[in-house]
């Protein structure tokens, strides 16, 4: 699993190097078309492979009888997804209708942390480990959180040479560690900028991805019998 992660990493991570140079050579929207076309199988190779080994190895804890845990992981989840979600490029710009853009933007979600979704994969590792309590899927977890917190520096580093003093300006008035610039006065929150019509996609997509879980099982076992399985095995 840490392999596939690796792999992943290097095709995400990597791509979002190459962006500034590959737009200059091809185009934002045939960047954006190979990424995607890389990107995405990769990412679905992965979520397959997991799926279908989530409690491989040893059970570590087993807390799945406790009264309350299943609505707690719900809502963990969910708040994972208020930055997850709103952290996603627009997804227009996958297909390439609209030109891709790189945006600085202090508003929203950004002002409760600069990098919302490495800190909404975090939350979803959590609350999934928590569930799941396997060691393969804490060995994925770790994984998955490494390859974020190196995403935060990249990142970073990526606008910085990007956007020069404008990214300086960000960073100084914002914050990794979630509520930090809220709490020592750098920002403020606005209830206004969380009423918008995004935050019902959001409730949305947790309706669906509750609705499938009850088809994991399914498609467990069609990675299991699948030549990619024999590949990775």
């Amino acid at each position: 699993m840490l392999g596939l992660l690796f792999l992943f990493a290097v095709i995400h991570s990597g791509g979002a190097a190459l962006r500034s140079h590959a737009e200059t050579k091809i185009g934002a929207r045939a960047w954006r078309l190979i990424f995607a076309a890389t990107s995405i199988p990769s990412a679905v190779v992965v979520i397959g492979y997991f799926l279908a080994h989530r409690y491989d190895g040893v059970r570590l804890w087993n807390l799945q009888g406790v009264p309350g845990m299943v609505p707690m992981i719900w809502a963990l989840t969910a708040i994972s997804f208020l930055f997850l979600y709103p952290a996603t490029y627009n997804l227009l710009e996958i297909p390439a209708l609209l030109k891709p853009k790189v945006r600085l933007y202090a508003t929203g979600i950004i002002r409760i942390s600069r990098h919302p979704q490495a800190i909404g994969q975090i939350l979803w590792c959590f609350s999934h480990a928590l569930w799941i309590g396997s060691s393969f899927m804490l060995v994925t977890c770790l994984g998955l959180i490494g390859h974020h917190l190196f995403a935060v520096w990249h990142g970073d580093r990526r606008l910085r040479a990007r956007f020069g003093d404008a990214f300086e300006e960000l960073r100084q008035n914002t914050s990794v560690i979630p509520f930090r610039a809220v709490l020592d006065g750098r920002q403020q929150l606005l209830w206004q900028e969380a009423l918008k019509p995004s935050q019902l996609g959001i409730a949305i997509a947790v309706g669906v991805f509750w609705y499938a879980h009850r088809f994991i099982s399914i498609g467990s076992a069609a990675f299991l019998s699948s030549k990619l399985e024999g590949l990775l095995s």
